[in-house]
């Protein structure tokens, strides 16, 4: 039963949430824009899946820190039966296109840690768990990351989280990088611990026959933007969904 849980859990967390790309995904770099991350909180968030028929549930604790030119996010994830599953962050400066990660680390239960480094001088993304090697051009991300630089977006330029918009980036995972897009939904209020909430619902876009994760994140306009819910789907029908339970700002 304990192999079965860490399996389940590593697939929608860790394994799929990026694919192979091609170097020509970098073609062109983001617009900049003015910088406003969301203000430094603790988050915790109650985990519910579905897998075959069985429901699963468990806890997550993000640590997200940010001052006028650094940010830092650190998560735990925890499984009834298992205990911590994972422990993942991510570091790095804020710069004109929002988050610039340094490097990303993941560590799975009973698994060696891994680590996606990002080196601003030979301009170069880097893996520990692969020789591939992808250029930065300014915006790119980490799969820690990627939620945040999308907060950060829409509280710095809110015309771009308009209903139906797309919202390009490079994002890396522990092996290799692909080229994401986000589609800004409609507004949608959802139940949490903490009230009902009125969300933003930004999902990411998966092509017709792709059979890669598909990703609805729902952010909080009222809470600092703070990504409240994130749900992960497979084709099958099985996902993970975690909520915002309690969200505590930094002093």
């Amino acid at each position: 039963m304990n192999r079965f849980f860490a399996r389940f859990f590593f697939n929608f967390i860790l394994a799929g949430m990026t694919s192979a790309a091609t170097l020509s995904a970098f073609a062109q770099a983001p617009a900049k824009f003015t910088v406003n991350p969301p203000a430094s909180a603790d988050l915790n968030y109650t985990i519910n899946a579905h897998q075959s028929g069985l429901t699963l549930n468990g806890t997550a604790t993000l640590h997200w820190s940010r001052d006028k030119d650094r940010y830092s996010i650190s998560t735990e994830t925890r499984a009834m039966l298992l205990g911590k599953i994972l422990e993942a962050k991510s570091e790095g400066a804020i710069d004109a296109h929002g988050l610039a990660p340094l490097t990303s680390t993941e560590k799975r239960m009973r698994k060696d840690p891994t680590t996606t480094t990002f080196n601003r001088e030979t301009r170069s993304i880097t893996f520990s768990a692969s020789d591939a090697s992808y250029p930065i051009k300014g915006g790119e991300q980490d799969r820690n990351s990627v939620v945040w630089q999308l907060a950060t977006i829409a509280r710095s330029t809110p015309a771009k989280f308009k209903t139906g918009a797309n919202i390009s980036m490079m994002v890396a995972g522990q092996k290799d990088a692909d080229q994401w897009t986000f589609k800004v939904g409609k507004s949608e209020t959802i139940k949490t611990s903490l009230g009902d909430l009125k969300t933003i619902k930004v999902s990411k876009l998966v092509k017709g026959n792709d059979k890669s994760q598909k990703i609805d994140i729902w952010f909080a306009p009222g809470k600092e933007w703070y990504p409240v819910r994130i749900r992960f789907a497979e084709p099958s029908g099985d996902f993970i969904e975690q909520t915002i339970a309690k969200i505590t700002p930094q002093s």
